[in-house]
């Protein structure tokens, strides 16, 4: 049946497996909704691009899928760029679709013009392309898809010019959509073949991490999927190894497993560890900047990397073992081939002094938010799925909140954006309804993205989101008082965040205890629509 392409588009999707779009609608784009209702897809009206980019990635991140989103040619496509650039650091699948003017070099002065709008947009993604026929954007859209489940997940943009979107097209063939996979053939998919580890290189790394003295695994992000946490614990029960994890791989290890250091790298201490491990593992993780506050890991000659990645495996030490493969396909065939017994030496009781050191720390460096946080996690279902954004709160948690399931808190860890929790909550919540979830945020990150709380409203979702108000950006704040800079422009009016919150046909709480915190939580997650829990440092105990 021949269709505007526009159509066309939104079909293919829905026989591709998306339900759902975020985006907002303009002249310029609304051939692509003309087909969103046939279709069957239900779409999210975000109240700016940068909300809809950060509702695809907090969806994304909730169920594993793409998280699709339309804008409009210029500004549309600027404004989601933010979002596209968060995506892309946190390994996220994000299909960006946008309009783009015909023509761009004959004719100047049109609506929403940019120089060279492919090319911007390429800059905070895996790639952008341009489709330049309704063949040539099927074949665009089908190869994000796959790339998606083989290949390491990062957003893609695809822009069709305005002309083609309302002219009229055959509809995308027909193809059966790609399902999650067991892990026994998860290299499987749509005849595209990840790299395997072969037999003699897992035999070899079996056998020496059931030799060393002191074997230790890091578990990054990559090795974050929904379910492995039984995975995890066979390998590490096999082999009586350590582990860290990164604040992305936070909730694979067991929060009882008596060797984890928990997601602590950024201690210093923990550079002295690595070294005096004869056997580092690193599974899935990029050692990222924001994960180590080092230039330098500390581990010896010799550590492991198991990534998909080939420029990770790249930056790699070149007397470190670098091995291509996806960091669960990797575990699952390891914990076959862990044989024996162990020769580790790790002792639990240095573990635990380690980390009640590291949680002392934690409070002296930023005081009274260690008790907030156990507080919350007393009262938060374990199935919760947590969104936080760039705040003091935050920090603080990811280093002393531990987690029991992985892909259950979401952060902005890479790009670092502020405005990302209110508007990915709200994403994730979607892909989630009837299950709790929750946002953390701090007072001028708000303000980033307050308008989206319209969108919740209007949904009637039961989300509970937590505003840490220091009144400040005392983060920075405290930045320029260790350079010995006078701190400067971190002060900023805010509002009657309780009020503007009602305004917005919300709920709202302003929590004076540690009780009173704890009972606005418990009642926000039954809400009808969403609760916006005002929290100051005063809390009394």
């Amino acid at each position: 049946m021949q269709r505007p392409l526009g159509a066309q588009i939104s079909h293919m999707l829905k026989d591709r497996g998306v339900d759902v779009i975020f985006g907002i609608p303009g002249v310029h784009n609304q051939e692509l909704y003309r087909g969103i209702e046939e279709a069957g897809i239900t779409h999210i009206l975000a109240r700016h691009e940068q909300g809809a980019g950060f509702m695809a990635d907090g969806y994304a991140r909730a169920t594993g899928k793409p998280g699709v989103a339309y804008v409009i040619t210029g500004p549309g496509l600027c404004n989601i760029m933010t979002p596209m650039g968060q995506a892309y650091s946190d390994s996220v699948p994000m299909l960006v679709i946008s309009s783009c003017l015909d023509d761009v070099a004959a004719t100047k002065g049109q609506l929403h013009q940019m120089q060279d709008q492919r090319a911007a947009a390429e800059t905070v993604c895996d790639w952008s392309e341009e489709a330049r026929s309704a063949a040539a954007a099927y074949r665009l859209i089908d190869r994000a898809l796959v790339e998606f489940l083989t290949n390491r997940k990062r957003p893609k943009h695809i822009q069709v010019p305005i002309a083609l979107l309302e002219g009229h097209a055959p509809p995308a063939t027909a193809r059966p959509t790609p399902k999650t996979p067991s892990r026994a053939s998860r290299n499987l998919l749509e005849g595209v073949q990840r790299p395997a580890l072969g037999a003699h290189q897992i035999k070899s790394l079996a056998r020496r991490i059931m030799e060393a003295d002191r074997p230790l695994f890091v578990f990054g992000g990559g090795a974050a999927t929904p379910g492995v946490e039984p995975l995890v614990s066979s390998v590490l029960a096999k082999s009586k190894a350590a582990s860290f994890t990164t604040y992305a791989g936070r909730g694979v290890v067991a929060p009882d497993n008596p060797r984890a250091f928990g997601a602590s790298l950024a201690r210093p201490e923990s550079a002295t560890l690595l070294n005096s491990s004869d056997c580092v593992i690193y599974l899935g993780t990029d050692l990222a900047e924001v994960d180590l506050w080092r230039a330098d890991p500390g581990h010896r000659a010799g550590a492991v990397h198991v990534n998909l990645d080939p420029t990770v495996l790249a930056a790699a030490d070149a007397d470190d073992t670098r091995l291509q493969a996806d960091a669960v396909d990797a575990l699952a065939v390891l914990d076959g081939a862990l044989e024996g017994e162990p020769a580790s030496r790790w002792s639990s009781e240095i573990v635990a002094d380690y980390r009640m050191r590291w949680r002392a720390e934690v409070d002296a460096e930023r005081p009274g938010i260690v008790p907030v946080c156990d507080a919350l996690k007393a009262v938060v279902p374990s199935d919760a799925m947590i969104y936080s954004d760039m705040t003091q709160l935050a920090y603080v948690a990811k280093e002393v909140w531990d987690m029991d399931r992985a892909c259950h808190w979401h952060h902005p860890y890479g790009f670092g954006t502020l405005g990302y929790a209110t508007p990915a909550a709200i994403g994730g919540a979607v892909a989630r309804r009837g299950q709790p979830t929750m946002a953390i945020i701090g007072d001028y990150g708000f303000h980033y993205t307050m308008q989206e709380l319209g969108v919740a409203v209007e949904l009637g979702l039961s989300l509970p989101i937590l505003l840490w108000d220091n009144a400040k950006l005392k983060e920075i704040e405290e930045s320029m008082v260790r350079a010995q800079i006078a701190p400067n422009a971190v002060i900023a009016r805010n509002p009657d965040f309780c009020k503007l919150a009602e305004a917005f046909g919300a709920h709202a709480a302003a929590p004076k205890s540690m009780e009173a915190l704890q009972n606005a939580v418990t009642e926000a997650f039954t809400a009808q629509g969403p609760t916006l829990i005002h929290i100051t440092s005063g809390l009394s105990a």
